[in-house]
């Protein structure tokens, strides 16, 4: 994954400044569009399209370059139904066992619950595991740098890439999700960090009446 010997930085173009700043303005306009849906059409999607976005998570940085990503896409509808019902047992048991009261009075305008329809009618689902660490041709482990950081960069990028595609996407974490492993035969050295539900909205789709918060209260010029 990397020579020993570096190489010219060929591929970068200095812009105007004045180019640079509608660049940075126009990616801003078109991602504050974006949404998280949770409720999806079963149009097909070209297959392309996600390998592309899979391509461009795959560009990410990472901890010495290591790369501890794997990103499996599911279309089979009969692995999906198994992964929508080891979910809803999952999710069943943390909304009546262990969510706390806090938490749920804080969800209650998203709509979230313990049904998950869209694991089923959205056409991808993807996957994303987090390589905790590799193994050489010997078998022996290879130490991972950062791979949580590392992953959780690759998937920002994705979340990008699907929506720059015209498409929309719902990152959905049920916890736990240890059930990956065995439904998409993962082997122990991955850890599930999200299912990124992936397609177009459903022609009624609606969306929760939320904000971003302004700039000023995420971010600190020194």
């Amino acid at each position: 994954m990397m020579d020993s010997k570096s190489i010219p930085l060929a591929d970068y173009r200095e812009l105007p400044e004045e180019e640079m700043k509608a660049r940075a303005a126009e990616f801003y306009a078109e991602m504050r569009k974006r949404r998280s849906v949770r409720t999806f059409s079963d149009r097909p999607v070209p297959r392309e399209v996600i390998r592309d976005c899979l391509r461009t998570a795959g560009t990410a940085p990472s901890g010495a370059n290591m790369q501890p990503w794997h990103f499996v896409v599911v279309q089979d509808p009969v692995v999906k139904r198994e992964i929508r019902e080891a979910a809803e047992q999952v999710e069943r048991e943390f909304y009546s066992q262990r969510a706390r009261q806090e938490f749920l009075d804080v969800v209650a305008p998203l709509g979230t619950g313990a049904s998950k329809p869209f694991i089923e009618t959205a056409p991808y689902l993807i996957a994303v595991f987090v390589r905790r660490y590799g193994l050489n041709a010997q078998g022996e482990k290879v130490r991972h740098y950062y791979p949580t950081e590392s992953v959780g960069i690759a998937s920002g990028l994705l979340i990008a890439a699907v929506h720059r595609a015209g498409l929309v996407a719902l990152p959905y974490t049920p916890s736990p999700m240890d059930f990956l492993n065995e439904v998409l035969e993962r082997p122990a050295n991955e850890r599930p960090m999200l299912i990124l539900v992936v397609g177009y909205p459903a022609d009624d789709a609606t969306v929760p009446n939320i904000h971003k918060k302004p700039l000023r209260e995420i971010a600190t010029f020194l």
